[in-house]
């Protein structure tokens, strides 16, 4: 069966997201610039650019090597309907998943087909018949839970998520989306599996115990 894995950047003070963070307000509370300081690390890494045509270029060595490793292990995604909402304006055409991705949203909507092998599937029952849709679409390769926080969150309290990847970034928000709260008791217990030190990021993979 399918490992169900996060792999999400997060701030010092425990942030997916900067307060305010919507295409629709680029220039409220400066998010752009924290939402740049997160992710710096990956932004320079040679397989990101390559996969987003960004131009070639890029760091390579063990970041780089992470990223590709967890992109290329990844046979479908999930996401909720605010991160989606937030894509369909700022994702290329050549939208960056290259799987089929399965959103949670009470909004009924054909799949959108993008080019790439990319395609949105709009799911209206709940995050179980997500991950039932995902598992099958994702075959022997495993399901990126992508976000945002309260689906991940909904995930972490099913007890379906088997590991997380997650890239502590040395930047403070002070406020947005918190990647840990409305957990359900008794969470769900991890244990470190392996810890990489980046220039930008430290990397740490969580395997459920």
């Amino acid at each position: 069966m399918s490992t169900v894995f996060v792999s999400i950047a997060l701030s010092l003070d425990g942030h997916m997201a900067p307060d305010g963070m919507t295409m629709h307000r680029p220039e409220y509370r400066n998010w752009g610039a924290k939402w740049g300081a997160l992710m710096s690390w990956l932004i320079s890494q040679q397989y990101f650019r390559e996969n987003l045509k960004f131009g070639p270029g890029g760091e390579t060595g063990p970041v780089n090597d992470l990223v590709r490793r967890t992109a290329e292990r990844i046979g479908a995604n999930i996401m909720g309907k605010r991160m989606f909402d937030q894509g369909e304006i700022s994702w290329p055409e050549d939208a960056p998943f290259h799987t089929p991705v399965y959103v949670l949203t009470n909004e009924k909507r054909d799949p959108w087909v993008r080019p790439g092998g990319t395609t949105f599937h709009f799911v209206n029952d709940g995050p179980e018949r997500a991950l039932e849709l995902a598992r099958t679409a994702a075959g022997s390769r495993d399901v990126r839970i992508a976000g945002g926080a309260d689906v991940i969150q909904q995930y972490l309290n099913l007890g379906a998520v088997d590991e997380m990847e997650i890239a502590l970034a040395p930047v403070l928000f002070g406020g947005g989306r918190r990647l840990f709260e409305n957990l359900r008791e008794p969470a769900p217990q991890f244990r470190i599996d392996r810890v990489l030190d980046g220039p930008a990021a430290t990397h740490v993979r969580y395997v459920r115990q």
